[in-house]
């Protein structure tokens, strides 16, 4: 007969954020977990709340599939030999806890081999299931912790476990707590209950104030939300990640709404918005873009009351918009240039000085960024100035207080200090992308102070041995990478990453910086982000490796590059070009260059090859200084027909050696000129055509 499965893992509040990925989790190994054991089963459904990972398994089978399959041992000449099964054949077998009498037959491409047919029966599921303790067990957290005497870590100490298979209890302990059918209701609102049967779990929870469906409280959520704004005529203004992280703070939730006084509307936007949603986990509300002096909350609970915890809210928020009031206040009564003196003790690291020594690398360094690009003087005033105040805003006193606004106040007080549009824009543009898929800056300004800031964090942190390791990248270095390439790549910039990281390298070395690290490993730290970034663009990793074998270069060129080639491996019509550039490539690797004599050419397929190697080389060469990706691979294409005809009519590997060395030479021109593209045999063509 067939059952339904729980399991339930309560444990102490979970941090909102490990809860979808741990959900998500539970989930795959709970699907693979069933299907290495064979038992058959029809829906899985995960749960989850602050409190409780759970897992519905509908319709178990009550045994284990049992399993017929072939054997295949030794070849039949090993296994039998002068008419008498060999010790192989016997110990083969007995492996399978087969006899000899067992074996059989059977001729697999032209080899004769022995096999026996095993039999592997089902076990009771009831006899399995104490095993999901593995699954349990397993699951990964991004911080994990120990208490007690534990020597178990979890991410939470576990609390209480719910095992049933069907009305029956499944046993086995974790960390202590053994299994039973008793959950847990709200911490405030419910009590502990006895489960019947898993089909019970939803209701008798919800019954506990408890919803433990995420999805089922999300709605919940966005129902009050919108019954809220349809009372009160405004838009509450509710972003996905924040929806996200008060569904997983709340295990009954109840919306409402809260009110603060209108004079702090005088205040910026950010810093009502980053209040309210960082801090206090509400949602601003808004009407015809304008922000109004209300708030929507999220309780963990019913309405029961409602009014004293809309009450304790607004006190709450009314304190920190004082203080946010304050802070904006003191902070106009400095000047920028009061603030940027205050960065002398600030250290950035102890190995790579102050924030302001910082500051002194990074206006070297996009001034030569910005001279190598070719901007214009007015340009280059806005991005030295920029790039001169653009740390100023990190020992306000509300940058302080709340860190995230940092580059976005330095935009607010640069304006009332009366800097350029220009200046107050790059101040807020330079610390974008805020991660690795995040908004890049628009204006030149921004992109390239941002570009010189990132390239000496990088640079620096590296230079001193500061190398991300494993999950660990406190400077951000990964991401600072990937923004440098992506914006590099957004601008198209026609400069080589490695002259940029070599701005960089003497910026540090100017300043005395004792370097550790070789440069070859920035470099290579950088071709992996640059990698990275072309797999998200969806180009196949063996083309990756064609274009990134050596220097990254221009990055936009390099990945139209990969994106050209990736089309080409794609295409069918290119089966022709592909074959001739990897015959000349797979050649080359038997010779070394030298000079093509012209005279010792015997055939006209020779003398056409190079023919048209001396016109496609020119055409080439246009086409890579314009950084024209597709022009120059078409170029290269128009080789195949040639090089085709060469290898029908001619004998590389001729008798006379001359000869022999100078058609060599040929090939090996023609491959110096295909790899000056990409290192196309890094391509895997045969999985294509």
């Amino acid at each position: 007969m067939k059952q339904t499965i729980l399991f339930e893992i309560g444990v102490e509040e979970l941090p909102a954020r490990f809860i979808y990925a741990a959900e998500k989790q539970l989930f795959k190994k709970t699907e693979e977990w069933f299907n290495d054991m064979r038992l058959s089963h029809e829906h899985i459904q995960t749960f989850s709340t602050p409190r409780r990972l759970s897992v519905r398994i509908e319709e178990v089978a009550s045994t284990q599939t049992t399993v017929q399959e072939e054997v295949r041992g030794p070849a039949l000449s090993i296994a039998k030999q002068d008419g008498e099964w060999t010790k192989a054949a016997i110990g083969f077998t007995k492996g399978q806890g087969k006899t000899v009498e067992d074996i059989y037959t059977k001729d697999v491409k032209d080899t004769t081999y022995i096999f026996v047919e095993k039999v592997t029966e089902g076990k009771e599921t009831k006899d399995l299931l104490p095993s999901f303790k593995e699954v349990i067990t397993s699951l990964t957290f991004p911080q994990q912790m120990h208490w007690g005497s534990e020597s178990f870590s979890f991410a939470r100490p576990v609390r209480w476990l719910v095992a049933l298979y069907g009305e029956e209890v499944i046993p086995f302990s974790i960390a202590g707590v053994h299994t039973s059918n008793q959950t847990r209701g709200h911490r405030f609102l419910g009590e502990d209950v006895t489960l019947s049967s898993p089909a019970d779990y939803e209701h008798v929870l919800q019954e506990n104030y408890v919803l433990v469906d995420p999805k089922d409280r999300t709605h919940r959520i966005t129902e009050g939300i919108q019954a809220i704004e349809k009372e009160n005529n405004f838009e509450v203004i509710v972003e996905d990640a924040l929806l996200e992280e008060v569904t997983n703070l709340v295990e009954y939730p109840t919306v409402f709404a809260g009110t603060y006084e209108e004079e702090f509307l005088n205040l910026p936007s950010e810093v009502l918005i980053t209040s309210m949603q960082e801090h206090q986990r509400y949602f601003p509300v808004q009407k015809d873009g304008q922000l109004l002096p209300y708030f929507i909350g999220v309780r963990n609970g019913d309405a029961h009351y409602l009014d004293n915890v809309v009450a304790g809210n607004e006190k709450v928020l009314h304190a920190r918009l004082s203080d946010g009031e304050f802070f904006y206040e003191e902070d106009q009564n400095k000047t920028i240039d009061a603030y940027n003196e205050q960065l002398k003790s600030i250290v950035f690291h102890d190995r790579l000085g102050t924030v302001h020594e910082k500051i002194e690398r990074v206006q070297k360094i996009a001034k030569e960024i910005a001279v190598k690009i070719g901007v214009d003087d007015a340009t280059l005033q806005d991005i030295e100035r920029t790039a001169s105040i653009c740390k100023f805003d990190l020992p306000t006193l509300m940058v302080n207080e709340f860190p995230e606004l940092q580059g976005v106040m330095g935009e607010k007080y640069a304006r009332l200090a009366n800097e350029k549009d220009a200046v107050a824009i790059g101040i807020r543009e330079h610390y974008l992308p805020l991660h690795a898929n995040g908004t890049l800056p628009e204006s030149d300004v921004g992109s390239i102070v941002s570009v010189a800031d990132k390239l000496d964090t990088i640079v620096a942190c590296i230079s001193v041995g500061l190398i991300p390791t494993g999950s660990s990248d406190p400077y951000g270095l990964r991401r600072q990478s990937i923004g440098v390439l992506r914006i590099i790549h957004a601008n198209n910039w026609k400069t080589p990453i490695e002259s940029l990281v070599q701005i960089a390298q003497e910026s540090i070395a100017a300043q005395g910086i004792e370097m550790t690290t070789d440069i070859s490993n920035i470099r290579e730290f950088i071709r992996m982000r640059a990698s990275y970034v072309m797999r998200e663009l969806g180009i196949a990793q063996d083309v990756i490796e064609s274009v990134l074998s050596q220097d990254i270069g221009v990055f936009s060129y390099q990945l139209q590059k990969a994106k050209e080639l990736f089309n080409m491996r794609n295409d069918a019509s290119y089966k022709k070009a592909q074959e001739a550039f990897t015959r000349v490539l797979n050649i080359e690797k038997q010779t070394k260059t030298g000079d093509i004599q012209t005279d010792l050419f015997e055939t006209d397929s020779e003398r056409t090859l190079y023919e048209q190697f001396i016109n496609i080389r020119d055409q080439f060469s246009d086409a890579d200084q314009q950084f024209a990706a597709k022009k120059a691979l078409d170029a290269l294409t128009k080789l195949a027909q040639p090089i085709e005809a060469f290898f029908e009519h001619n004998m590389v590997m001729t008798d006379d050696e001359r000869v022999r060395s100078n058609r060599l030479a040929l090939l090996a021109a023609l491959a110096k000129l295909i790899r000056s593209y990409a290192d196309i045999d890094k391509i895997e063509w045969k999985q294509t055509f």
